[in-house]
């Protein structure tokens, strides 16, 4: 089993624990501000399921139908993620509503307030694991649902501040103004999550720092070549797909021109995990004269 799913089924466990305890502290209070709470967290598990089954199906090695890999799965899990935590928001948004309508004094804050600060803790040390693993695993579903997490530990750290003020000062109206603040924020959050994964659906190229470093390696490692042009990058998933044409002196031989294009390919590897490279070679008749300078 590969670290990233062992990671997306630790999510699931982590996920249910905290659902219960916020469920409990709803119970024991039945504040509007945790019933909102625990109605992110039940998003929270939802998508902890979904990573899961888009890494699985992310894994799986290229096939007749899909040559290129399964890597964009992960893409259409953080989308899924940022949908359902729209969807969250605005049910949160009716509760609050509610609350608004019909403000009551809430029992046992003190608590409810313990027990949703257990859930927080866990949350929190959770979304750091997910999104340090996420990075170093170049999994957008864990980045994902990891930095849907931390919001969640934001939004919760918010609503004990509400809850508590408005038992201190009995200003009840507090505990669904602070519900709506929260759907408000995880909107925020959700829309913010289906940008970033749409852009990795739309082939984004990769970061400026991993292309300067492509550049460079190419620059380095193609000797014997004359220059290397039209470079185009993409990212999918864990995986980064690197082409670009190499221009070689039209003597060489194929031989020749394959060896270059093996060390390039290698080096590049060794600067970027998880590559897959495809190099053009070209006759030197070829030459644009604004690509990548090969060092002798």
């Amino acid at each position: 089993m590969s670290s990233a799913l062992k990671i997306a089924f630790g999510s699931l466990f982590v996920g249910l624990v905290v659902l219960g305890l916020k469920v409990a502290a709803w119970w024991l209070t039945g504040s509007v501000a945790l019933l909102s709470d625990a109605l992110e967290s039940t998003v929270n598990l939802a998508t902890a399921f979904a990573a899961l089954v888009a890494i699985r199906v992310a894994a799986r090695p290229a096939d007749d139908n899909h040559p290129f890999g399964h890597h964009k799965a992960e893409f259409f899990s953080a989308v899924l993620e940022g949908v359902m935590i729209i969807v969250a928001a605005i049910f949160i948004l009716r509760e609050a509503y509610d609350g608004f309508l019909n403000p009551r004094a809430l029992d046992a804050p003190i608590e409810g307030l313990l027990v949703n600060g257990l859930a927080t803790a866990i949350n929190a040390a959770w979304a750091i694991v997910l999104v340090r693993r996420g990075r170093a695993l170049k999994s957008p579903a864990l980045v994902a649902d990891g930095r849907h997490l931390w919001t969640d530990v934001m939004t919760s750290a918010g609503v004990a501040a509400g809850v508590l003020l408005a038992f201190g000062t009995g200003f009840w109206l507090l505990d669904p103004i602070m519900a709506a603040l929260v759907a408000v924020n995880i909107l925020w959050s959700g829309g913010r999550v289906v940008k970033e994964s749409l852009s990795g659906l739309m082939d984004e190229a990769v970061p400026d720092d991993t292309l300067a470093r492509i550049r460079d390696v190419i620059s380095a490692e193609a000797a014997g070549a004359v220059e290397a042009h039209d470079l185009r990058t993409r990212h999918a998933g864990s995986a980064t797909f690197v082409e670009f044409h190499l221009v070689v002196p039209g003597e060489m031989s194929v031989f020749e021109a394959h060896e270059i294009c093996d060390r390039v390919e290698a080096a590049i590897g060794r600067a970027v995990p998880d590559v897959r490279v495809t190099i053009h070679v070209e006759p030197e008749h070829k030459s644009k004269h604004t690509g990548i300078v090969v060092l002798d």
